[in-house]
């Protein structure tokens, strides 16, 4: 009976739990909410607790910034929980802004999990979800929000094959007759690549640039494909601290350097594609071969990304609209018909 007044006074929604990025669909409204994964932590010793000071957009202005008494930190590794404490309090901020507070607020929650969460990952998820004053919790797997998401005739006798290349993983999964047929998800996506350019200026231009500096890189000149004119190639202007003097430097990096640092990122994800299409059976792939792949996530943005599986499977490759909302206009769309989507919806307890 509690329950069944509660619904009345909140909204259902759909989260996309990203690593990277946490995105919200409201029942009715559309995506209302798009933040950063991002929580900013003091540590209050004499309570001997963390205090959180700021959550989202704010909090990632923080990155890098912080004095040491203050941490930003990511409470989402890999597509699933790494700070379970943090991760609730993040989840309950968002959940409050999306219901401008309303102590009433009670929804129906959707959460997206990538395939390779193991059920205790997937169990601390609703857990939170649950503490964050969620009437009921449903899990979903990535793919399957993404499919539908991308308008893919997932319900059909057909073959279709999605491409979710999100912060922390790069997901892939081949379905046919509303279930999942193939699906595999490997822990390397957007956040190695920022990872990989790191490295390569490291390495290549003794400098150290933090998280915020590489993704901007990579957003700028970041390509999957080496360019083959370098006389008319991008560059960009960066700075950092040298690794020699320790003082702060600029320098210039171009387009074909960043190539070269994404290329072994970029060779794993065609690989995950690859060993999907060798497992999936002969009349689904015939079909995927005339409908090609749909590439959804912020990580299939990367310049030049679908050429290169073009490339290496002689399928057609193509982004879908707005991918980096794809996966939470996915599950938003369940939210219409709970009882339809069920057989693809899990439940921990």
């Amino acid at each position: 009976m509690y329950n069944w007044l509660l619904k009345f006074f909140s909204a259902d929604m759909a989260i996309d739990l990203g690593t990277a990025n946490t995105l919200i669909y409201v029942k009715g409204r559309g995506i209302v909410l798009n933040e950063p994964s991002v929580v900013a932590v003091a540590e209050n010793r004499l309570l001997g607790r963390k205090e959180i000071l700021a959550v989202g957009a704010e909090a990632k202005q923080m990155f890098g910034r912080t004095p040491g008494s203050i941490t930003a930190v990511r409470p989402l590794r890999d597509g699933v929980i790494a700070d379970y404490d943090v991760a609730e309090e993040m989840i309950k901020y968002f959940i409050r802004k999306v219901h401008q507070k309303n102590p009433l607020a009670a929804p129906l929650i959707i959460i997206c999990v990538p395939s390779c969460a193991t059920q205790v990952e997937r169990r601390a998820i609703q857990e939170a979800a649950d503490a964050a004053g969620a009437r009921k919790v449903y899990i979903v797997e990535e793919s399957t929000a993404a499919a539908i998401g991308a308008g893919l005739p997932v319900d059909k006798p057909v073959g279709s094959m999605v491409l979710d290349i999100g912060g922390g993983t790069t997901e892939v999964a081949v379905m046919s007759l509303g279930g999942i047929v193939y699906s595999n998800a490997v822990r390397t996506a957007g956040d190695q690549m920022d990872e990989d350019i790191i490295e390569y200026v490291r390495k290549n231009k003794n400098l150290l640039i933090g998280e915020n500096t590489a993704e901007e890189i990579k957003k700028n000149i970041g390509t999957a494909i080496m360019p083959k004119d370098k006389e008319h190639e991008l560059s960009m202007k960066i700075k950092g601290r040298d690794l020699l003097s320790g003082t702060p430097r600029e320098t210039i990096v171009t387009e074909s350097q960043i190539a070269s640092a994404l290329a072994q990122t970029v060779a794993k994800i065609v690989n995950t594609v690859h060993l999907a299409l060798e497992s999936t059976p002969p009349e689904l792939s015939a079909d995927i071969a005339d409908l090609g792949i749909a590439m959804t996530g912020g990580g299939s943005l990367l310049r030049g990304l679908d050429a290169a599986i073009r490339a290496a499977t002689g399928l057609p490759a193509f982004l879908v609209d707005n991918p980096m909302a794809c996966v939470a206009c996915g599950s938003g769309k369940m939210l219409s018909n709970i009882d339809k989507n069920k057989h693809v919806l899990q439940t921990m307890y």
